[in-house]
């Protein structure tokens, strides 16, 4: 069927306009190009366009201009709240542009805005080399980047946007910019944080660093009635861990692998899971300091390829499964947050959903708080996710409801009222304004009304023009 309201749209108008596919409601293939990860999500947007180059995005926004369409901006499309594609607009879709250059000698990587984490991690371990970026694979560059990335190497190397150099993004107006420290310096900011909310990013240059081919890897794992002592020896290796380590740790139903003993399998419990970037010897002191303190239900240490550990949840998060999630911010992980944690985590009910816990330290707070316009403080603190994940769409109300639940009981430990931009599902403008802050916020109110002063980028995490936000300064 047509969308209400595109019957009288010229598509063949659009498609002349530009060099990529144009796919309307009537076309083969329209239910593939706006399907998003998040089962969750169905909207029958008016046309998708597949871009090719900063031209074809021009042209698009041009046509949803004419037309006072509403736009949305299509990566990976692994948002949960499926803002890559647009009820009744047209989708800027950048799977074309997916891209990867390398240049080993000056550690750089340009990469297309349509480019998965997967893609990047392919051209530039042919040389050794990583950019830090989130634990999925088929996750999409430009959201992750754009709203932050966190990831296994955000102790060693700060978050995706902190590694980003340069940019080349296609303005609200059409105008093709280079946004770096030199050039619209103030649209750099902004990229390295505030979300999609300044223009289409059609190609990122990244800084590189050495990685790999192979890392340290262990995973850890407990019964579901250990886990307020899990959590308590969770607290103390990290306060003291090496910074050639990363562990995250919470709470999964254990996999159906060969290494996971059979009366375990599928069943509930908490991990920890330890990667190492240095010496071996530095990862197994750690691992060993684990398994001694608390003997678990099983250990899997191996090394790995690099390329593996990013795909490692690649299958957990598979497309097609119905998700919802929230997120905060911990300063500690006191007792108080171990009581909230071990009485919420039995009461999901779907085997797939799961709650994790980064720890940001290090290189992360090594970037100034306002060195970037990152949607978090850069103190030390764990970041947790809490996220519903289920096979049956019958299913996802009740876990939605355990999110939420758990979100709240944990609200009295948290770090300010906001979250990180990438771990929402709704976008509450006065949860994204507790988010950035007020200054970061303002700041970036007056750099929206420079860029896409009629907030044409609206979905997501939006930040309102300086002049409908009631920010009256001008200046950046």
């Amino acid at each position: 069927m047509t969308h209400p309201g595109s019957s009288d749209l010229d598509l063949g108008v659009l498609r002349g306009s530009l060099v990529g596919q144009v796919t309307g409601a009537l076309d083969a293939g329209y239910d593939d190009v706006r399907r998003v990860w998040n089962a969750a999500i169905d909207r029958r947007p008016v046309a998708v366009v597949e871009c090719v180059n900063a031209k074809d995005v021009a042209a698009a926004m041009s046509f949803a201009k004419e037309h006072a369409l509403p736009v949305s901006v299509r990566s990976g499309a692994h948002n949960m709240s499926g803002a890559a594609v647009v009820e009744g607009g047209v989708v800027i879709d950048l799977r074309r542009l997916n891209h990867v250059t390398v240049d080993p000698v000056a550690k750089r990587a340009k990469v297309g805005g349509g480019a998965l984490l997967g893609d990047i991690d392919a051209a530039t371990q042919q040389h050794g080399l990583a950019v830090p970026t989130g634990l999925v694979s088929h996750t999409g560059v430009g959201g992750l980047t754009l709203g932050g990335g966190m990831g296994w190497l955000t102790r060693q190397m700060g978050l995706t946007a902190d590694n980003l150099v340069g940019a080349q993004v296609v303005t609200a107006a059409g105008e093709v910019l280079r946004a770096t420290e030199v050039e619209n310096a103030d649209l750099f900011w902004a990229l390295r944080g505030g979300g999609g909310n300044f223009g289409v990013v059609t190609e990122f240059e990244f800084a590189l660093h050495d990685v790999g081919p192979d890392v340290h890897f262990a995973m850890i794992f407990w019964p579901l009635e250990q886990g307020a002592a899990v959590l308590r020896l969770a607290r103390d290796v990290t306060a003291s861990l090496p910074p050639d380590l990363n562990i995250m740790f919470g709470a999964v139903n254990a996999p159906p692998a060969p290494f996971v003993p059979p009366e375990h399998q599928l069943q509930p419990g908490y991990v920890v899971l330890v990667t190492g970037f240095g010496s071996a010897e530095s990862h197994a002191n750690v691992v060993s300091r684990i398994d001694e303190a608390l003997p678990p239900a099983f250990t899997f240490n191996n090394p790995m390829p690099y390329v593996a550990l990013q795909q490692l949840l690649d299958e957990a998060n598979a497309w097609g499964h119905y998700t919802y999630d929230k997120g905060c911010y911990l300063e500690e992980l006191s007792d108080q947050v171990i009581d909230v944690i071990t009485e919420h985590l039995p009461r999901k009910s779907s085997a797939s959903s799961v709650v994790l816990f980064y720890l940001l330290d290090e290189a992360y707070s090594a970037v100034g708080e306002n060195d970037t316009a990152f949607s978090g403080g850069r103190s030390p603190r764990y970041a947790a996710f809490i996220i519903g994940i289920c096979v049956d769409p019958g299913d996802l109300e009740a876990e939605r409801t355990w999110v939420r639940g758990f979100w709240q009981a944990l609200g009295p430990c948290t770090i300010g009222t906001g979250s990180y931009v990438n771990a929402m599902t709704e976008f509450e403008d006065d949860r994204v304004r507790a988010s950035y802050g007020p200054e970061k916020y303002a700041r970036l109110a007056r750099i929206k009304a420079r860029y896409d002063p009629d907030n044409v980028f609206r979905l997501g995490a939006n930040i309102l023009p300086a002049a409908d936000s009631g920010e009256l300064s001008r200046t950046s």
